[in-house]
């Protein structure tokens, strides 16, 4: 799946005097057109037109991943005790299993109605 970009914004300003074209800055015409983009088209219709917000899904997870590591690594340091470290250690692999567990659930349900068309 490919997926389609928007690159470009096209804006006509139309002004009957001249001096008032040479008087505008760029960066308040953008944050008046990012202003009624975002009247017009919401939240969302700002953000797809923002510089900066675009990433993959991939890209995210391995954000999240590296996040999630380093805060756990800080929740490991700062344990007091082996009973807190088991405990956590505990929490991560049964976390793991859960994840595995649906994943095989998905992959089950998806074979039976598989089944389920063919015959």
């Amino acid at each position: 799946m490919v997926r389609f970009k928007h690159r470009y914004l096209l804006c006509e300003l139309v002004s009957e005097d001249a001096r008032c074209r040479l008087s505008l800055d760029d960066r308040v015409l953008g944050g008046l057109v990012r202003d009624t983009i975002a009247r017009v088209h919401g939240t969302f219709g700002a953000a797809a037109c923002s510089v900066g917000f675009a990433g993959t899904i991939r890209t995210c997870q391995k954000f999240l991943i590296q996040y999630n590591r380093r805060q756990l690594l800080i929740l490991l340091q700062n344990c007091t005790d082996e009973g807190e470290r088991e405990a956590i250690r505990k929490s991560v692999s049964r976390s793991c299993l859960l994840e595995k567990e649906s994943a095989e659930e998905l992959s089950d349900s998806a074979g039976e109605e598989a089944v389920e068309i063919v015959e």
